[in-house]
């Protein structure tokens, strides 16, 4: 099997074709693929109808798994494995998830500028969503290049944010749009955690900022100030130039590198169904342990 990249914008994101990700892939092959991640950052692999084990076998070769936070809840009625993070609007028994579900609700919040995981301790280094059922429109989602934002802030800008700490919480996020209905076991879980604001990438050797939506004070700054400049550096990352956006088709799998893209869902209408099933890499050391930083 041999890997072609045709980009899909000016600055990053390719289509990659040439491999059958049902298949098990020889180490070059693998190599291949992270060496297109380091350049693009967003890769998206057409028609590829992988069922939800070969995409845990294919997801395992770039890193260990992370486990769905829905877990954390007493409740959670799983529809799928737990190493399979469910970015649907369907219940556990398939059905389109009634208005007033709390699951509806709380995934209203991908709709959020974020990055995958960084509300955790040890955020997320790929993420690999697969199209299984998608509506006729509306759905898509959109990706940013953080690399390119960093490389068009201005250098004072640049210098006054280097080697800040952000602090990053779900709970933060999902409050922007009055989602609130978390258990106490999740709050207890899912308490802010420090993730530098500006990185870099270890593949390509270029910075990075480090943004989300979950993240909602910098230490060392008021809280006020932290927002302000939190909500500036959001608007400049988001700016047409630097986003990619993705229209569905089933059996696109599309893979990016969470250390360096922020991505959100768009709207669709939500009573007819949408099953998307991601699964999650995880970076294996905190961002401050890779910046050589105390906690």
């Amino acid at each position: 099997m041999s890997l072609h990249l045709r980009p899909l914008h000016a600055l990053f994101a390719a289509e990659a074709t040439g491999v059958d990700l049902r298949e098990p892939l020889d180490d070059a092959a693998l190599a291949g693929i992270v060496a297109a991640l380091d350049r693009y950052a967003v890769l998206v692999l057409p028609a590829q109808p992988l069922t939800d084990d070969q995409q845990i076998a294919f997801s395992g070769r770039l890193g260990p798994l992370e486990t769905t936070i829905k877990a954390y809840r007493a409740d959670h009625k799983p529809r799928l494995d737990l190493h399979i993070s469910d970015v649907s609007n369907l219940d556990e028994n398939n059905r389109v998830l009634a208005e007033d579900d709390r699951r509806r609700m709380n995934g209203l919040g991908n709709r959020l500028w974020h990055t995958d995981s960084s509300f955790k301790p040890v955020p997320a280094r790929y993420s690999l969503l697969s199209a299984r059922t998608i509506p006729a429109e509306g759905g898509e989602t959109e990706f940013a290049d953080l690399r390119a934002a960093w490389d068009a802030l201005p250098e004072p800008m640049q210098r006054r944010i280097e080697g800040l700490v952000a602090e990053h919480s779900i709970l933060h996020s999902r409050g922007t749009i009055g989602f609130t209905d978390f258990s106490e076991e999740e709050r207890a879980r899912l308490q802010p955690v420090p993730q530098t604001l500006v990185r870099t990438h270890p593949g390509s050797g270029r910075k990075t900022l480090y943004l989300a939506s979950h993240a909602g004070a910098i230490r060392g700054m008021k809280l006020p100030e932290a927002r302000l400049l939190l909500l500036d550096l959001m608007e400049h990352a988001t700016q047409r130039q630097f986003v990619y956006r993705h229209r569905w088709r089933v059996g696109d799998l599309v893979i990016w590198d969470n250390r360096c893209t922020m991505h959100r869902a768009r709207p669709y209408d939500l009573s007819v169904p949408r099953d998307m099933h991601r699964t999650t890499v995880s970076d294996e050391r905190s961002t401050l342990a890779q910046a050589g930083l105390a906690a």
